[in-house]
């Protein structure tokens, strides 16, 4: 009977250091602390690009393609002006095809690159879904070029304040550039980095966009 009775007792000592270290491990896991995502495209569909349009919509479907069914996605063409064409679910593809199709079409005419403007309009869609509990993000795809109206181009003196800013209410924006040439990047490195950071600030040209999109995902936190 005392046998026994150690016997049982010894068992539920056992189970109970066994339910306290299941306890305290269950305690230690930290659940993943998703955020939504809010993607900003700046598509630059100007005639002077026109050359690299596809390749670009190509990536921006890739882009769409890994992003997660709670994301958001929003695109800006930026040509003589800039405005949204699109805004809605990133794996809807046949309505961002379409947007594309409609509003990016080649115009002789349209050689303006309305940048600076473009990112304006980016940078205010960030805050408003940094509001809503997303973690906003902006794409550039395009060469970067200032053509056409000045007070449209991107400033390149006033856009790391303007970063700086966004940063203030959005301390988590990433932003990634694609397809302009790697002097252009190399400036958007000169000035943008000391306010991103290595992390939450991706460049890359044509050659190596595959890579930069692995980089943006982890940018996201994901």
């Amino acid at each position: 009977m005392n046998k026994r009775l150690i016997t049982v007792g010894l068992i539920i000592l056992g189970l109970s250091i066994v339910g306290k270290l299941v306890w305290s491990g269950l305690r230690s896991i930290k659940v993943d602390d998703f955020k939504p995502a809010a993607v900003i495209f700046v598509v630059d569909s100007s005639a002077s690009n026109q050359k690299g349009l596809d390749a670009q919509k190509k990536s921006l479907r890739q882009i769409c393609n890994i992003l997660d069914p709670e994301d958001q996605v929003k695109i800006l063409k930026v040509s003589e002006d800039s405005y949204l064409i699109y805004e809605g679910a990133p794996f809807n593809g046949s309505g961002i095809e379409k947007a594309m199709d409609a509003f990016t079409q080649y115009d002789k005419k349209d050689f303006g690159t309305a940048y600076g403007l473009g990112l304006k309009k980016a940078f205010s869609h960030c805050l408003e879904m940094k509001k809503n509990g997303y973690l906003p993000a902006v794409v550039v795809l395009g060469d970067l070029e200032n053509e056409g109206a000045i007070e449209k181009q991107i400033n390149w003196e006033t856009l790391p304040q303007n970063v700086e800013n966004v940063q203030k209410y959005a301390p988590d924006l990433a932003m990634m550039f694609l397809y302009a040439h790697p002097e252009k990047l190399d400036l958007v490195k000169e000035k943008l980095n000391p306010i991103l950071g290595e992390k939450k600030l991706i460049v890359s040209p044509e050659q190596n966009t595959d890579k930069a999109i692995q980089r943006f995902v982890h940018a996201l936190d994901r």
